[in-house]
């Protein structure tokens, strides 16, 4: 779907209305309802989270409780409070899938949107499944034409970028027109948001960009329907998002967010997280296991390591290098190559246990980290792929590079089935006994089969936790 005459909202717009679900080949489904039973799986276990708790606290302060439900919860909030909630939950682990060339976690602002909207509108699970799919398909191409150049100018895409699929997804749930959803578009770009400046101390601020995102959404629809007006170029215009949130140093395909709409699905290409860290760093995490199980290296043998990825995201997992190596907090530590790194040395793994104040601080881990490097990976697939690159030098002057090209769970390299549903069991077995999770499971994979899209959280509710 690519017509030059008319603007990138028109095209979104008709592709999104005019999106049915027996238009959508059966892969893309079955993987739409994976992706979402990972989404649910992690803000169950987000729900264990001291910050989790103090956001909520924060949210009800605001409208008080409402008819809306929480993933993990028995209270509800209002319409726009709880996907504000419901996103901070899936995203705030850091956990989420990754739209590798988009940059964005797609699910994570998507995913609250349509719960919202699902439940006001009344929609099966076929239209749910629809509008949630072709807001992944908009968002991913919108981050796509920016080639990167949204995080280098300081923006989080998942929140700036989110916020257009949001609003797509909630505004074929409210059934808008084609005039109206470009109008949507238009004004929630007045409302888009999301900057990087979290890296800096590990702020709380990056967890509420994808529910933030969903907030706006929602809001531009409901404005839209009554007719308010939004800018008509949001994304090609002289003061569009490309012309003023991505870097100058990188050349924007805007070609790239309409083509192949409707044919090519993006939605094959968001990869689910295997460690709970930024993806940035997943290949180097991966190296590093390889490596050392291959040449029977423990962190004994360790003389020094560099950490390779690309120069663009360096300033984000390896800078600077001796605030990286002294994480101080959960979050610091996702964000924290040398960290990561040194977690595999030692552990060979990376788990949400490794995110525990024990964990960052044990002295083994730590000295591992005064060893690490940080430097940019030559030929590196960003941002295509999170390419990665370890070199290791022994006690004995010994030096064994790995190099990962493709991060495991990309395109090429997805996590299979059986591993997003065991990811699954593992996140949701934190809060829900073995039934009520095996339950949830067959409910999500069925989800197109019921008359209340809405009804699938009554599988997801407990008690104790938030």
């Amino acid at each position: 779907m690519n017509d030059s005459t008319k603007s990138i909202s028109e095209v979104l717009a008709e592709f999104a209305i005019t999106l049915r679900y027996e238009d959508i080949p059966e892969a893309v489904i079955h993987r739409a309802k994976l992706h979402i039973l990972d989404a649910f799986g992690i803000a169950l276990a987000s729900t264990k989270q001291t910050y989790s708790k103090k956001t909520l606290s924060g949210i009800l302060d605001i409208g008080g409780e409402g008819d809306y439900p929480i993933i993990g919860s028995n209270v509800g909030l209002p319409y726009r409070e709880s996907a504000l909630m419901n996103g901070f939950l899936i995203h705030s682990l850091d956990f989420d899938d990754t739209h590798v060339a988009g940059v964005i976690h797609s699910t994570a602002s998507a995913l609250p949107s349509v719960l919202s909207a699902a439940k006001r509108h009344s929609v099966d699970g076929k239209k749910a499944l629809s509008a949630y799919i072709a807001a992944i398909e908009c968002s991913s191409r919108i981050g796509m034409a920016a080639k990167g150049g949204f995080h280098k100018k300081g923006f989080h895409p998942t929140g700036l970028i989110g916020a257009f699929g949001s609003t797509i997804a909630a505004g074929c749930l409210a059934s808008l027109s084609v005039k109206e959803l470009v109008q949507a578009q238009g004004t929630v770009y007045s409302m888009a948001s999301g900057n990087l400046e979290f890296l800096k101390e590990g702020a709380w601020t990056k967890r509420m960009h994808p529910g933030w995102a969903a907030v706006c959404g929602l809001t531009a629809v409901s404005m839209c329907k009554h007719g308010f007006e939004g800018v008509l170029s949001p994304y090609e215009g002289r003061y569009g998002v490309y012309n003023t949130c991505s870097s100058e140093d990188i050349e924007v395909d805007i070609g790239i967010v309409t083509k192949g709409l409707g044919k090519e699905w993006e939605m094959l290409s968001v990869g689910v997280k295997p460690y709970p860290a930024c993806h940035l760093t997943h290949s180097c995490i991966d190296a590093t296991r390889k490596l050392f199980n291959e040449h029977s290296l423990s962190s004994e043998d360790v003389k020094k390591v560099v950490a390779r990825v690309a120069e663009d995201s360096l300033p984000v997992v390896g800078e600077p290098l001796s605030a990286k190596r002294r994480p101080g907090s959960g979050y610091e530590a996702q964000f924290s190559l040398p960290y990561l790194v040194a977690s595999a040395i030692v552990r060979d793994r990376f788990t949400l246990a490794d995110l525990e104040k024990s964990s960052y601080t044990e002295p083994q881990v730590i000295s591992v980290c005064d060893k690490v490097f940080c430097e940019p990976m030559e030929g590196s697939l960003y941002p295509k792929y999170f390419s990665g690159e370890i070199e290791v030098t022994t006690k004995n002057n010994e030096v064994f590079i790995q190099r990962e090209e493709i991060n495991r769970g990309a395109d090429v390299t997805p996590l299979e089935p059986k591993e997003i549903i065991s990811k699954f069991k593992e996140n949701a077995s934190l809060v829900l006994s073995k039934g009520n999770y095996e339950s949830a499971i067959n409910a999500v994979l069925n989800i197109d089969d019921v008359c209340k899209f809405s009804t699938i959280t009554d599988y997801f509710k407990c008690e104790g936790h938030l």
